[in-house]
């Protein structure tokens, strides 16, 4: 996602590199790379010309300091620019009725069953919402059951009515059921249609004046770049919707949607699609995503993803193992499921600021701890707590046992000793900063 925007704006700042200041005739070089990187990142022409004027305006009414080089400032601008386009700060969704009612909208394919599962997911995990899905999609073969698997793959009831093909009374009876059995928030997943179809944005149409929906979010494809801004215009002006979802963008996208569609119909985009699976979505916010596109990285994520895998009790569990040197195989194998539940390994080093380019041509398979939890799993129960009585008979038959080399596993318990050597060192320099502190403390008079 971005890559090739984000090296070719790196190549844009770097034309800045040893000016001693920004003067009209050497940013207007620089500006005009940055367009052309827009437009081939599938930008909208008018929505990249007004971003570039907008940057140009903001730097030559800069005073550069001292400390700061050109370059850098230019970067400060287009980061700034890069988020006001994107819609300057997060949107959650506004879920004021009882039940609240989500009506989803898009094009065929753009991935509304698969987002309403997420959602559904999300609502349930995150914020301890009951949630419904409703199948309204009468038309598409198969697409009753698909939302069925995706509701139970989450744990979420579906309301279906086999052999009704009126979307509008499935869902008003859908929203009584909610209110009988006490849901607090009904998903619609509704079918695919064009713009062009005018039955078919009329049923939509009658399906959000039914429901009075809290919120009616736009599903897109990211990988459509400028037809599904132009889709969202036709739509927006049909339906007035309230937010944008944006699909796919774990994909080989250019990005232009995302840089494109809130200035077009002025909406917020309010959550991304990152994979596959039923967790891999994130809200959308507009500062971390120009922070991944210029290269920063997006720390804040990465550490909030860290905290809801986090246990405290654990940790503090850890922590007295770790001091005493006990710290054994059965901790590592909870620590190694713990960064699996955070998602994709390759999309999770891309958020550290400065990874994300040495990664681009390497692949990082997802199932890279495979052998590991092999070679753990092919343990005893006493060997996984007494990693020190690994003789030479028991590792060729852990090697045997796991499907792998004698070699793998002596690299795995070498790597396993020098990373315990080094979580018992940072805790014993925790300790003495800490005594080194008490001892330092003034007392007092």
């Amino acid at each position: 996602m971005f890559e090739n925007l984000s090296e070719r704006l790196e190549r844009s700042f770097k034309i800045l590199k040893g000016e001693g200041k920004i003067t009209e005739i050497n940013v207007a070089e620089t500006l005009k790379d940055i367009r052309r990187a827009l437009l081939d990142a599938d930008v909208n022409y008018k929505v990249a010309k007004t971003f570039t004027d907008e940057v140009k305006q903001k730097a030559l009414g800069q005073n550069v300091l001292t400390a700061v080089k050109p370059g850098q400032l230019l970067v400060k601008i287009v980061h700034d620019e890069l988020a006001r386009l994107m819609g300057s700060t997060a949107s959650d969704l506004v879920l004021e009725s009882r039940p609240s009612v989500i009506l989803m909208s898009g094009l065929q394919g753009s991935g509304k069953t698969t987002f309403s599962g997420k959602l559904a997911n999300w609502q349930k995990t995150k914020k301890n919402r009951k949630p419904l899905l409703v199948a309204c999609d009468v038309y598409r073969p198969a697409a009753i059951e698909q939302l069925k698997v995706v509701g139970e793959s989450v744990g979420v009831d579906v309301y279906t009515e086999p052999g009704n093909m009126n979307p509008v009374e499935i869902a008003q009876n859908a929203l009584r059921e909610a209110k009988q059995k006490e849901y607090n928030l009904v998903i619609v997943d509704t079918a695919g249609r064009l713009a062009v179809d005018e039955q078919m944005m009329n049923e939509i149409a009658n399906l959000k004046e039914a429901l009075h929906p809290d919120e009616t979010l736009f599903v897109v494809d990211s990988m459509t770049g400028q037809d599904a801004v132009n889709t969202a215009k036709e739509f927006n002006e049909r339906l007035d919707f309230s937010g944008i979802v944006l699909t796919k963008l774990d994909g080989d996208t250019r990005g232009g949607a995302a840089l494109s569609i809130r200035t077009v119909v002025d909406k917020p985009i309010k959550f991304i699609g990152t994979g596959e699976k039923m967790d891999a979505l994130d809200v959308f916010h507009p500062e971390r995503m120009a922070d991944r596109i210029l290269g920063m990285g997006d720390i804040v994520s990465l550490v909030e993803r860290a905290q809801e895998q986090y246990d405290e009790e654990e940790a503090r569990r850890l922590q007295k193992k770790i001091a005493k040197n006990k710290f054994d195989f059965n901790d590592f194998l909870k620590q190694i499921q713990q960064i699996k539940k955070m998602g994709n390994i390759k999309e999770l080093a891309s958020m550290i600021p400065g990874v994300g380019k040495t990664l681009k041509d390497v692949d990082i398979n997802d199932d890279a701890f495979k052998s590991i939890e092999a070679i753990i799993y092919s343990m005893t129960p006493y060997e996984r707590a007494n990693p020190a009585c690994l003789n030479q008979s028991r590792r060729t038959r852990i090697a045997a046992g796991s499907g792998t080399k004698l070699q793998e596993v002596n690299r795995i318990l070498k790597q396993f000793e020098q990373m315990r050597k080094m979580m018992r060192m940072m805790t014993d320099s925790k300790m003495n900063t800490m005594l080194n502190n008490m001892k330092n403390m003034s007392m007092p008079r």
